[in-house]
């Protein structure tokens, strides 16, 4: 999955840009956190993982 699809679909479900870590995003949204790897190319399971992991 590309990393741009993976970030609009976290923004839409509330994320917000938090900053920028070693080799990842950060994202947050209330007490939640996710860190995106900076890739072009996110590894399709991975990208899953994370969606599942908030209900998306």
């Amino acid at each position: 999955m590309k990393q741009r699809e993976l970030i609009r679909r976290l923004k839409k479900a509330g994320f917000v840009f938090m900053r920028h870590g070693g080799a990842h995003d950060i994202y947050k949204r209330g007490n939640d956190e996710e860190q995106i790897p900076r890739h072009r190319e996110i590894d399709e399971r991975l990208a899953l993982a994370i969606l599942r992991r908030w209900g998306l």
